[in-house]
């Protein structure tokens, strides 16, 4: 029997929805590090403004699943949410400085925090009016999603055209105010996208499934303890690179820096289509060390790479993201799906997201912030740092890595096909 066929124009209008979402995000988010240093941030503030990705990421499923999904339409829900982030998001862009130029942490701490409150939730929105439509998930969602990524890669090329202009938009609030643009057209459009009403007859969400109460039988399991321990502690090392990465490049002096990182998320597009073919052969324990290993070597490229003789290092350094992200973290959902029981996967899910893009994300944004704090080599005479000791800096995210990694091998032991039970 045929799968069944999502109908073009429904296809178009969710393919379009998640192009937008997540285009909307990737324009600003990866740059934002290199333009608060530019305006005189502190690293410690920058990291503790990317760790507020984290909280509204934490918060977001509260509000979806126990208010907003109870009550109204998914689709306006995203529109308004939309609407009102792209505001904070442009109020933001126009006060992080004051008028004589003095930086305003406090300020823009707190307008980017609302803004990821309301950024968050749409996420889960996008892919509840997707999987609505749809009589066959598996086969027709992934072709949807991965327009976001597709999104991502795309405005990652304004940074590429911006060089035509001879301005580099990433050390600019441009961004952010460009993704306000996106985010108000994505607001808009969200109210005309497919009806998907507040189900009121059915069970929703309380407290103790969102946090995953019955989940938290998972940690018994030893190995499964050890494996929500490593996903929590890579997220320190991988903050040095989601929140400071780019901010390194554009020191270090390279053109159209965000569009050059985005071939992380290229390769990680072709890593997703042969996961499965890795998992069979290679069994859990081999592809979460794959990716660790990845991590490690990705840092040691940033350490030694540079501009001239060794810039390839740095390209093999973006490249390695696929690996980085596919083997472990998309290997983790497939193994926590294998560990927990059916009725309680989602809850299972959700809890090691709340571990790692929470708690992880939160901790290693604001830790990998003072480490770099540290490493200042030069400063103006206001006391910005201009430039930092990165040779030695990515030394320390390779190390963390490195040792996270001979903990799981030494502890965790491979026993996915056993699945909990009853």
């Amino acid at each position: 029997m045929s799968n069944p066929v999502l109908p073009t124009g429904v296809r178009v209008r969710l393919s379009a929805m998640m192009f937008l979402t997540y285009a909307f995000n990737g324009i600003w988010i990866i740059p934002l590090g290199a333009y608060l240093s530019e305006v005189g941030f502190s690293d410690i503030e920058v990291g503790s403004v990317y760790g507020t990705f984290a909280l509204g990421g934490i918060i977001a499923p509260f509000f979806v699943g126990m208010i907003a999904d109870r009550f109204f339409a998914a689709q306006k829900v995203l529109g308004v949410l939309n609407l009102v982030a792209a505001g904070l998001l442009l109020w933001a862009s126009q006060s992080a400085v004051t008028g004589a130029g003095e930086p305003r942490y406090s300020v823009f701490w707190w307008l980017i925090f609302g803004h990821f409150l309301c950024y968050m939730p749409t996420w889960a929105l996008t892919n509840t009016i997707a999987l609505a439509q749809m009589r066959d998930p598996g086969q027709q969602f992934p072709g949807i999603r991965v327009m976001g990524t597709i999104g991502w890669i795309v405005v990652s090329a304004a940074s590429l055209i911006s060089l035509h202009y001879e301005l580099n938009i990433e050390t600019t609030r441009y961004p952010m105010i460009i993704g306000a643009g996106i985010g108000a057209v994505m607001g808009v459009y969200s109210f005309f996208l497919p009806d998907t009403p507040a189900k009121r007859g059915e069970e929703k969400p309380g407290f103790k499934e969102i946090l995953g109460v019955e989940a938290l039988a998972l940690f018994r399991d030893r190995n499964f303890l050890i494996f929500a321990v490593a996903s929590f502690l890579i997220m320190f090392p991988g903050m040095f690179y989601w929140a400071f990465c780019n901010m390194f490049l554009n020191e270090i002096g390279m053109e159209a820096a965000m569009f050059k990182q985005s071939i992380g998320q290229m390769v990680e597009m072709v890593f997703l289509l042969i996961m499965p073919w890795f998992f069979i052969r290679l069994g859990v324990k081999k592809m979460l060390l794959i990716g660790m290993a990845a991590w490690i070597a990705r840092f040691v490229c940033f350490s030694y790479g540079d501009l001239e003789s060794m810039v390839l290092f740095l390209y093999l350094g973006f490249a390695l993201h696929g690996v980085c992200f596919d083997f472990y973290f998309v290997t983790a959902q497939l193994y926590t799906n294998r560990k927990a029981h059916k009725r309680i996967q989602a809850q299972a899910q959700g809890l090691i997201s709340l571990i790692t893009f929470g708690l992880g994300w939160l901790v290693g944004s604001n830790l990998a912030g003072w480490v770099i704090g540290q490493r200042v080599t030069e400063v103006d005479d206001a006391g910005k740092a201009l430039m930092h000791d990165w040779p030695t800096i990515w030394l320390y995210p390779a190390g963390m890595a490195a040792a996270i990694a001979v903990l799981f091998l030494v502890a965790f032991k491979d026993d996915v096909k056993v699945i909990a039970e009853d």
